[in-house]
C-alpha cells in the first residue's frame, strides 16, 4: 500500500502579497513603554519631543530586526505523508522548514488542507535554528472519499526579538485521493489465514462439498465415495486410488454496488455508500489472496466505475481507485441497466455481491426483478445493511399514544422489508443482513462459507 501514499511535495517560500512584513508584537510594547513620558510632558512639554525620539528608535530597532530575518526564499516548507489517506481513519501530516539563513527563527504555520479533513485550518508553532531544520505535525481525518485538494503553506515568522516579523506563502498545492477505510480490510486477511488453517487440517480427511477441484491422489480409504475412485489409476497401481479434491480457485467474484439515492442515508457519520465500499473492499481483499478473481461493477442510472476481472496486487490498486471515486446520487439507480451490463459481461457461472438497499414501498422493487434474471446462471448474494433501531422500536411495548403511532409506522416498515427479502430468497438469492459495522465481517464469512460448500 505504500504506493498510495501521496508523495511529498517541497516549495521555496516567497513574500506574502504587497506588504510582507509587520510589526512584531514586541514593538507595540516598545510603543506603550514610550507613553511613559506623556507624565512628565504636563508640566514641561519639551519631554513630548523625547517620547517622538523614543518611537524613532522603536521604528530604528523594528527596521534593524527586520533586515536581520532571513528572505523568503531562504526558507524550504516541505509537507510529507506518511500512510494512505482512508475514510474516517485519523493520520498525522508533518510540515518540514529548512532554514538556510544564519539567524534562528520562530514560525507559525497554517496549512491549507480540505474543508472535509479537518474543521478548522491547523496551525503550528516551531523554532527553526540557523542552518538547520524542524518539524511540526498535525492530524487530519478524511470525512469523504474522492478527490481532494490541499492548498498553500502560509509563514508567519520573527526573530528571538519578536520586534519585527514577515509573511510568506509555499505553493503546496496538490491533488490527493482519499480511498475507502483500509485499515478495515486489513483485518479481514485474519478470516483468509483462519479458513486455510481449517483447508489445511481436513487435507488428509476432505468431505463431501469441500470442493470439486482436482489437488491430488491417494489410496483408497474407508469412507471415501466411489463416485471419487479413480479407476484408471487403480488399472495401472492395481490398488484403489481415490482422487482428492480441494476448494475451487481461481473463480470469479463479481462486486456490485449501488451508488442510488437511498445510499446517501448517514449511519455512524458516514453514508449507507461508505459502508458497503469498506465492506466491498475487505472482500475483495479475502477474494484475491484465496486465489479467485474480483470485479467490480458500481453505478447509479449510468455505470460509474467498471473493472474487469483479475487478481494480483496492481489489480487490487485498480479496484481501491476505482471504490474512491464511487459516490452516491440524489435519484434512484437504474438496476436493469447494471443487470444487462452484468450477464454481457460475465457468462462462466460466478458469485455476484450486490450490495444495496431497498425503499419499503407496496410496489415490487426493480431489482427483484432483476434477481431472478441473474439467479438463473449466477449465484447471487444480496448484502442490505439492517435496521437496528427500527426492530428494536418494534420490539418494545408502546406505552403512549405518541409511542403506538411510532410502533405501528416502524412494524409496517419491517414487515415490508421482511417481506422484500423474503421474495429475494424465492428468486434463489442469498440474503445477508448486517448492522453496518459489522457487514465487512458478515460478508467475509459469508464467503468463506461459499467457497467452503462449493456453490458457485
Amino acid at each position: 500500500m505504500d504506493r498510495l501514499v501521496p508523495a511529498s511535495v517541497t516549495a521555496t517560500a516567497r513574500n506574502a502579497g504587497r506588504i510582507p512584513f509587520a510589526f512584531g508584537r514586541r514593538f507595540f510594547l516598545l510603543l506603550f513603554i514610550g507613553l511613559a513620558w506623556i507624565a512628565p510632558a504636563w508640566k514641561e512639554p519639551r519631554f513630548l519631543y523625547a517620547m517622538l525620539l523614543w518611537d524613532l528608535l522603536a521604528l530604528f530597532f523594528w527596521a534593524w530586526d527586520l533586515s536581520r530575518l532571513p528572505r523568503p526564499d531562504q526558507l524550504e516548507v516541505r509537507r510529507v505523508w506518511k500512510e494512505p489517506l482512508g475514510l474516517a481513519q485519523k493520520s498525522d501530516v508533518t510540515l518540514e522548514i529548512r532554514n538556510s539563513s544564519r539567524e534562528s527563527v520562530a514560525i507559525q504555520l497554517t496549512d491549507e488542507p480540505p474543508e472535509t479533513f479537518c474543521p478548522a485550518l491547523p496551525s503550528l508553532t516551531l523554532v527553526v535554528p540557523a542552518a538547520s531544520s524542524a518539524s511540526a505535525t498535525y492530524s487530519i481525518e478524511p470525512r469523504e472519499r474522492g478527490a481532494a485538494k490541499c492548498g498553500n503553506v502560509w509563514l508567519r515568522y520573527c526573530s528571538s526579538l519578536s520586534v519585527a516579523e514577515r509573511w510568506a506563502c509555499a505553493d503546496l498545492h496538490q491533488d490527493l485521493r482519499v480511498y475507502p477505510n483500509l485499515g478495515e480490510s486489513q483485518k479481514m486477511r485474519i478470516y483468509l489465514i483462519r479458513s486455510r488453517q481449517i483447508e489445511l487440517e481436513k487435507r488428509l480427511k476432505r468431505q463431501r462439498g469441500h470442493g470439486r477441484e482436482f489437488e491430488s491422489l491417494r489410496e483408497y480409504r474407508a469412507g471415501d465415495e466411489y463416485r471419487d475412485v479413480s479407476w484408471s489409476a487403480t488399472a495401472r497401481r492395481g490398488k484403489l486410488i481415490t482422487k482428492v479434491y480441494q476448494i475451487e480457485r481461481s473463480q470469479t467474484v463479481w462486486l456490485v454496488l449501488d451508488a442510488g439515492r437511498l445510499l446517501r442515508a448517514r449511519v455512524d457519520n458516514l453514508n449507507k455508500l461508505d459502508h458497503e465500499v469498506n465492506a466491498a473492499l475487505s472482500l475483495a481483499q479475502v477474494a484475491l489472496y484465496s486465489g479467485d478473481r474480483v470485479a467490480l461493477l458500481g453505478y447509479d442510472r449510468k455505470l460509474q466505475q467498471r473493472v474487469a476481472p483479475g487478481r494480483g496486487v496492481a489489480h487490487l490498486r485498480a479496484l481501491i481507485e476505482s471504490f474512491s471515486q464511487l459516490h452516491a446520487v440524489s435519484y434512484e439507480a437504474d438496476h436493469l441497466l447494471a443487470t444487462k451490463a452484468l450477464l454481457s459481461a460475465q457468462n462462466r457461472r460466478s458469485l455476484i455481491v450486490w450490495l444495496t438497499d431497498f425503499a419499503e414501498t407496496a410496489a415490487t422493487p426493480e431489482v427483484i426483478e432483476c434477481t431472478a434474471a441473474i439467479a438463473r446462471r449466477h449465484l447471487v448474494l444480496f448484502g442490505v445493511m439492517a435496521q437496528s433501531e427500527l426492530r428494536a422500536l418494534v420490539a418494545k411495548r408502546p406505552a403512549s399514544v405518541q409511542e403506538m403511532y411510532r410502533y405501528s409506522a416502524a412494524l409496517e416498515i419491517v414487515q415490508r422489508r421482511d417481506l422484500l427479502l423474503r421474495q429475494l430468497r424465492q428468486q434463489g438469492a442469498m440474503v445477508l443482513e448486517a448492522a453496518p459495522a459489522g457487514l465487512s465481517t458478515a460478508l467475509a464469512n459469508q464467503y468463506l462459507q461459499v467457497k467452503e460448500r462449493s456453490l458457485i
